[in-house]
């Protein structure tokens, strides 16, 4: 048996006694034949009490009847089941409690004998996405710190084998082709020696590309050792020759242990790994190697993407709903305060020399519901826009007529002294949703109201071509301050000089989603206490003939 077989079985021997996986052996008759130390301690036996009883012995009771069966239609009909297919299994330790496990199965023949290769882990820790991810650091980085030790400490050990060697690398093999972690070897140059087939369903390169040929820096991204080299040449004032050599200083200097980077596959793909990258030492205490061990960990990399981004909505969601009650309290308070000392005094005034005063609360309670109405309204139309109930009818219609009407109803809201001037330029028929347009007009004309000083102009102008419709809401009110501005559409969201004036933060989000809903484009300019101008474009349609409803 030449040197390189005996080093081979070294490093089987190592993996079969050193994993941190459960590795379990049973002949075509189900009879235990071999287990290690990983799964001896998984189960609570020692090797002797599992060697010779039938695998059944650790499967709960009321699994075995089937388990047989399967187990001989296994044997039968042999084939490789990788880890996490989806199936929910259980096992039974030696104390009599159970615990739910994934199982890879491989097989392998020596001397027209069918062996059955098992891998088990234990998967009962796996009570969230987050502690699995914190779990499999933590764990991954003892186990592959302690794994690759071992591994470089054996890999120098070298000795004649006897007969039980034979049997033992047949085993070892079916463990290194089934194993579920990509594992290489180098020579001091970096020049790969080794690669399991893990490494090559991985990467995506077959063992004859990379074996005696390259470095793994091909599986690197180059940018990244590139950072790696300018780093360490400014730290230890060297030039180094080649990309490797970053490689091995920083796993001589145990930078590689358990290391996340990037790999890039030989299709181009990227992933995420966590790699340890190991010296191997001669007898002489030289290295002669470097032992590399990789996972793909773009799973735990997903979820925890998807834990940071499920918090990030968690905590906009619960800001969302502080606000909004906070708002709503204060928004529904005020209304419904004024209507009830209103009608109050309403109640009071009972003489015919008291009706001025009646006319005046009573005006005060029509104002205020229909302030109540409009903020439910707003709430409604949020809702609507949140859960994709926006409906699009476009019809045919006069814009101008329309502005005109809406002008009208919201002159009673005017300040003292405010004046609303409108303008209309083009053609006056026009094709899009009239209630959507209403709805966009009615929130920034009341907020030029709003926003803007008594005895001041709010200048509202269409505008018709061949191929646009646009509307703009001039107001030379208090403005919008620059710190606010890319907040401006958020819901709830009230700018900081704002915050006197009634409002409940809704009306500009409806504004932009009912805009978008419609294919307009919102633009604005403003400037702190000198006013501000909305501008919106929807790109002009034509309607089908058979379409036409005509809105006068």
């Amino acid at each position: 048996m030449n040197t390189l077989n005996q080093l081979d079985n070294i490093m089987f021997d190592v993996l079969f006694n050193q994993a941190s996986i459960g590795i379990i052996i049973v002949n075509s008759e189900g009879v235990i034949i071999k287990s290690n130390p990983f799964l001896q301690n998984l189960f609570g036996y020692m090797e002797e009490e599992l060697l010779g009883n039938k695998i059944e012995k650790l499967i709960p009771a009321r699994f075995t009847n089937n388990h047989h069966s399967h187990r001989h239609q296994y044997t039968q009909n042999p084939k490789q089941r990788p880890m996490g297919i989806g199936m929910d299994l259980f096992a039974l330790h030696k104390d009599g409690s159970e615990f739910p496990v994934e199982i890879s199965l491989g097989n392998y023949n020596y001397k027209d004998q069918n062996y059955t290769v098992a891998f088990v882990n234990n998967v009962s820790k796996r009570e969230n996405a987050k502690n699995e991810i914190i779990e499999l650091n933590n764990n991954l980085e003892q186990s592959i710190v302690t794994r690759t030790r071992e591994l470089s400490r054996t890999l120098q050990v070298l000795e004649h084998l006897n007969e039980k060697l034979e049997t033992t690398l047949a085993q070892q093999k079916a463990i290194l082709d089934n194993v579920p972690i990509m594992i290489f070897v180098t020579n001091k140059e970096g020049i790969i020696k080794f690669f399991n087939p893990e490494a090559e369903r991985i990467t995506g390169y077959e063992s004859s590309e990379i074996i005696n040929k390259l470095t793994p820096v091909i599986f690197h991204l180059e940018k990244e050792i590139q950072i790696c080299k300018e780093q360490l040449e400014t730290e230890l004032s060297h030039n180094f020759e080649n990309m490797f050599d970053v490689l091995k200083i920083k796993a001589e200097r145990k930078e590689m242990n358990n290391h996340e980077c990037v790999y890039k596959t030989k299709d181009g793909n990227l992933i995420d790994v966590a790699i340890t990258l190991t010296p191997i030492y001669n007898r002489n205490g030289a290295i002669s190697g470097y032992l590399g061990v990789s996972m793909d960990i773009t799973k735990r990399k997903d979820a925890e993407n998807n834990l940071v981004e499920a918090l990030k909505k968690e905590k906009k969601l619960g800001e969302l709903k502080s606000r909004f009650v906070s708002m709503a309290s204060h928004e529904f308070r005020t209304p419904l305060s004024t209507i009830l000392s209103s009608a109050f005094l309403v109640e009071k005034y009972t003489t015919e020399e008291h009706q001025p005063k009646r006319e005046k609360h009573l005006k005060r309670i029509v104002s205020s519901v229909n302030n109540l109405t409009n903020i439910l309204n707003e709430f409604l139309s949020v809702g609507k826009i949140e859960e994709g109930k926006i409906g699009l009818t476009l019809t045919e219609f006069n814009i101008k007529k329309q502005m005109e009407i809406m002008i009208q109803e919201m002159s009673h809201s005017l300040k003292q002294g405010q004046q609303i001037k409108y303008k209309h330029i083009g053609q006056e028929l026009v094709y899009l949703d009239s209630s959507i347009l209403k709805n966009i007009m009615m929130n920034l004309i009341s907020n030029a109201i709003k926003f803007s000083f008594e005895n001041s102009l709010i200048e509202i102008e269409t505008l018709t071509d061949d191929s646009t419709v646009k509307v703009e809401v001039k107001d030379h009110g208090i403005g919008i301050p620059d710190q606010d501005k890319d907040h401006l559409m958020e819901r709830f969201f009230r700018a900081y000089n704002a915050n006197t004036i009634q409002g409940t933060g809704l009306g500009l989000y409806i504004v932009s989603k009912y805009a978008e809903r419609m294919n307009g484009k919102i633009t604005y300019s403003t400037e702190e206490n000198k006013g501000t101008t909305f501008n919106i474009i929807f790109s002009k349609q034509k309607p089908q003939s058979h379409e036409i409803n005509t809105v006068n």
